[in-house]
């Protein structure tokens, strides 16, 4: 057991032990405190320093004594690698300050040392860079008492930033001012509105057109250019662009002066300052609009009027306008063509009309003519169709990239050509062929044209006659071959003649050979002149054996004439006297008669009443070939007179079996001729009719039948006999009968048709006028 000493030892023993842990625990627990504390702060410096140095602006310290303190970075905003110990080391390398030099920094620093005055200048260093330096008192946790502190940081980009709004500044200025002088010197009005849509600004042409003073006149008492338009002001109009914060425009009448023009006016509104306007005047344009509408309107009305037939396309290829021509021309209808059409289908359209030629590839030949537009020439072809007509077509390519199209039917024109080219062959060839020597002298002498008989004739080389000579030339060349050279003089005179007074003359020239010409010199509608020779040697001939001949025939039938007058006489006499001695026996003189001898002294009278007549009718046949039948002319009914030359026939009719109808017409009416030369000729149509009957020819389905037909008009009168006989042309006597009807036909002026065919009868029709 411890005693109580030890015991209290033991206590002090391990109170003491006991502090001492409390004691060393302390310690521990601050010294590692203190460590983390100093860790902390090492970080947070770190951390500062870095901010510092990423900083814009950099700190400086400046002592009173004038010693620097500061991040190495501030040495490299002068271009430095290290930062020096004083502020005039610092700022040696600076060349200028932007406010007027280093002096005034220095000052400003000792001003904020000092006074603590703050102030900052812009430098620039010896490499052409800006640092910006505000000058501050320091604060005394940094420094002691007259530091300064100074804040750098690099000014470049907002020296080069300010440098360039300078400049952008002034040439917003000088374009402002140009912009102004422009708008001054504008030809068109230019005014502007504020925010209250009140005029603010007019240029010259407004102050002009508004027939004011000067611009302030106008501002001051809000003078509008801009008449009201359907109740809209032109600051109503201005109010509504800025609105609806676009561009508005407008074409309105406006007086200016004493005219009144139409202007298109446009309203521009600018951000919310205002609105600019303008109007430019468009009468000229208008003008010309409704000039050049009047233009295409008569060109188009006359286009309508040409034969030819013509379409338009604009650029795109579209139909624009076609003719009436050119609709008939290819069978297209308005309404189609009214709705534009392109090209293509125009194409397409007429070649299923078949007014396109024939091609092989269609689509080809197309794309072909599509090529047109992008030609820069005129185009011109031929289409053949194929209903044989040919079309010229004609492409011009317009200002605008459109395509004008003509189409001009040459139809007629190549028929022409082709029978003018067939016309100059055919012309040619005659006259190569002709028994004419030809020759054409133009108007100068020289010989122009010749055919071969020509060169034949004279006996002249072609090389000659193709250097074309002159005619004195050819004349002295040929004058040889002539009976009497003294005729060329009279040749020369022909020519000269014809070509020079254009007068026609002829003659005749004998050659040496004893051949005989006849020549003439013809003027031609050229002023050339026509030269012709025929060789009359022949004819000559021919005609003198032929006049002799006339004679000879004019005497034999004289003597013929003489002949048939004494015959007719001498045939008369005894004629009359074997009639009158039959009459006498037919009358008892010589006592009563058996019944054959009755009949035998008809047969007699029956014979002398034919031969007598047969004897008058050659009779009258001579007197009217010689000229001396004479007429009795006086008022004459053909209808009676026809008549009675029908009762006349019916005897002979009535022993040839024949049956006569007969159909006169009041219309026959009456002539100015002689009644018996007009019944001589009704007597021998009838009884020619009836002779024509064989006694043994078979009779004819319904008879032997002889029709007479009489009638007329206003001018003539017409009797036509007809009968259904054999049809056979008269021959002997008949035939004579035949030419005295004509004879005493001709000498009543009328005409007379006489037709036979055989087996189906023969009919006389004749015309007397009236």
């Amino acid at each position: 057991m411890l005693t109580a000493p030890e015991t209290l030892t033991f206590v002090l023993t391990g109170t003491i032990l006991a502090l001492w842990l409390v004691v060393a625990g302390w310690a521990i627990v601050r010294g590692i405190g203190m460590q983390r504390r100093a860790a902390f702060a090492s970080r947070r410096a770190d951390m500062l320093s870095a901010m510092i140095e990423g900083a814009p602006a950099q700190p400086l310290v400046v002592r009173a004594d004038g010693l620097i303190e500061g991040m190495q970075s501030v040495g490299r905003l002068f271009g430095l690698t290290a930062l020096p110990a004083t502020l005039d080391d610092l700022l040696a390398g600076s060349t200028s300050s932007a406010d007027g030099g280093l002096a005034r920094v220095l000052q400003d620093v000792g001003q904020a040392q000092q006074a603590g005055k703050i102030s900052r200048h812009r430098l620039r260093t010896a490499d052409g860079c800006y640092v910006e330096l505000t000058a501050a008192p320091a604060p005394g946790q940094i420094a002691n008492q007259g530091a300064a502190l100074l804040w750098l940081s690099d000014a470049t980009p907002i020296e080069d930033t300010e440098r360039n709004l300078k400049h952008q500044r002034e040439e917003a200025l000088a374009a402002f001012d140009a912009l102004t002088g422009l708008i001054e010197a504008a030809p068109f009005p230019i005014w502007f509105r504020d925010s209250d849509d009140r005029l603010a600004l007019v240029n010259r042409a407004y102050v002009s057109a508004a027939d004011a003073g000067h611009a302030a006149e106008v501002i001051e008492r809000q003078v509008e250019l801009i008449e009201p338009v359907g109740g809209e002001t032109a600051r109503d109009a201005a109010t509504r662009a800025r609105a609806a914060g676009e561009a508005m425009a407008r074409t309105v009448p406006v007086t200016v002066g004493t005219a009144r023009r139409m202007m298109d006016v446009v309203d521009v509104p600018i951000a919310d300052i205002g609105v600019a306007s303008y109007a430019i005047d468009r009468q000229d344009l208008e003008d010309l609009r409704s000039e050049y509408r009047r233009f295409s309107d008569a060109r188009r009305s006359m286009l309508d009027q040409m034969s030819a037939a013509v379409a338009e396309f604009g650029a795109d290829r579209a139909l624009r306008f076609a003719n009436r021509p050119f609709l008939s021309r290819f069978g297209l209808d308005e309404e189609w063509a009214a709705g534009a059409p392109l090209f293509e289908r125009v194409i397409d359209r007429l070649r299923d009309n078949g007014h396109t030629p024939e091609v092989r590839d269609f689509p080809g030949w197309r794309a072909e003519r599509r090529g047109w537009f992008a030609s820069t020439d005129m185009i011109e072809e031929s289409w053949l169709l194929r209903d044989g007509s040919h079309l010229r077509a004609v492409a011009q390519p317009t200002p605008d990239g459109g395509l004008l199209l003509v189409f001009e039917d040459r139809t007629e024109q190549v028929q022409l050509a082709s029978a003018r080219d067939t016309l100059l062959r055919v012309r040619t060839a005659t006259f190569d062929n002709l028994f004419e020597a030809v020759a054409v002298f133009a108007p100068d002498g020289r010989l122009h044209l010749w055919n071969q008989r020509f060169r034949k004739l004279w006996d002249v080389p072609e090389e000659l006659l193709a250097a074309h000579p002159r005619l004195d030339a050819l004349l002295e060349r040929i004058a040889d071959r002539l009976e009497n050279a003294r005729q060329s003089s009279v040749l020369r005179q022909m020519v000269i003649g014809a070509t020079g007074e254009r007068q026609q003359r002829s003659g005749r020239i004998g050659f040496a050979d004893g051949r005989q010409f006849d020549f003439a010199a013809i003027p031609l509608p050229d002023g050339n002149a026509l030269f012709t020779l025929i060789d009359v040697t022949d004819s000559r001939r021919i005609e003198r054996a032929l006049r002799d001949r006339t004679e000879a025939l004019e005497a034999a039938d004289q003597v013929k004439t003489d002949f048939l007058s004494r015959v007719s006489y001498e045939l008369r006499t005894p004629l009359t006297s074997i009639g009158g001695f039959a009459e006498m026996l037919a009358g008892g003189y010589a006592g009563e008669l058996p019944d054959a001898a009755q009949g035998y002294v008809r047969a007699i009278l029956d014979s002398t009443a034919l031969l007598g007549q047969q004897i008058d009718t050659v009779l009258d046949l001579a007197q009217s070939e010689a000229g001396t039948l004479s007429l009795e002319r006086r008022a004459v009914s053909l209808g009676a007179l026809l008549k009675d030359a029908i009762k006349g026939a019916e005897g002979a009719a009535k022993a040839a079996q024949v049956t006569l109808d007969q159909s006169i017409q009041p219309s026959i009416g009456s002539i100015s001729g002689d009644a018996r030369r007009l019944r001589q000729i009704f007597d021998q149509l009838i009884m020619t009719a009836i002779a024509g009957f064989a006694s043994d020819a078979a009779i004819p389905p319904g008879g032997r039948r002889v029709q007479i037909v009489g009638d007329g008009t206003g001018d003539a009168a017409r009797i036509i006999v007809s009968d259904n006989g054999p049809g056979i042309a008269p021959v002997g006597a008949l035939a004579v009968s035949g030419a005295l009807v004509r004879q005493l036909v001709g000498a009543h002026d009328g005409e007379c048709d006489m037709v036979a065919q055989p087996g189906e009868g023969a009919m006389t029709s004749i015309r007397l006028p009236r």
